[in-house]
């Protein structure tokens, strides 16, 4: 059916008013939705949702205290101070290593020279008459015995105006015509203050004590 000009207009008017109809419910619906229900797409993508909490400053290092009576310095008592004490643990752990590492293609005196700055000219003669004693000199070639020393202290036996005993034990990793075998000892090693430096000057089994 044909419309002539004046009724199109009314149609057109007709549609423009249910469709401006039609829009505000849905807003007012949605409105109301959004009220009563929450989104918690929304809420998780809001602003407020992403706020972090704000960084904790580093803490500063704490100002030395001074030693009390219930947080004493040790070292006010001791005759050597604490990189004393650490210089000296070093040459015994260096000394130890040393103890345990040997070959039977050595004698006694590339033995003792390999440990030549650690320790004092008399436990230098000591050390080398007991790596030349025929009964194990000979075990060590016939087996072609060669050991790899580590050293672990164990503990602070006892200190004097210039020397510290530690006791510390020495693993030997031996490889021989037998295979590989640990052997592990327990040793009492004495330093001494040389100048500046400190040198061993004394090694027994720890069973045998060492003051």
């Amino acid at each position: 059916m044909d419309l002539n000009a004046g009724q199109r207009k009314a149609v057109f008017g007709l549609i423009v008013i249910v469709l401006a109809g039609l829009g505000a419910y849905m807003f007012v619906s949605r409105a109301h939705g959004g009220q009563a229900n929450g989104s918690p797409r929304a809420a998780a993508h809001s602003p407020a949702s992403r706020v972090t909490s704000p960084a904790i400053p580093a803490a500063s290092p704490s100002p030395a205290t001074a030693a009390t009576p219930s947080n004493p310095d040790i070292y006010e008592w001791l005759p050597f101070t604490q990189a004393q004490l650490g210089s000296a643990a070093t040459v015994v752990t260096q000394f130890a290593d040393t103890y345990g590492t040997w070959s039977y293609s050595q004698n006694a005196t590339s033995y003792v020279a390999s440990m030549h700055d650690l320790i004092t000219s008399e436990l230098a003669d000591v050390i080398a008459q007991g790596y030349s004693v025929p009964g194990v000199a000979g075990q060590r070639t016939s087996k072609k015995q060669v050991s790899t020393g580590s050293a672990a202290i164990n503990s602070l036996r006892a200190f004097g105006p210039s020397s510290i005993t530690f006791v510390v034990t020495i693993t030997e990793q031996i490889t021989d015509t037998a295979g590989r075998s640990l052997n592990s000892t327990q040793y009492a090693v004495t330093v001494v203050g040389v100048g500046t430096s400190w040198q061993v000057n004394d090694i027994e089994l720890a069973s045998a004590g060492n003051s």
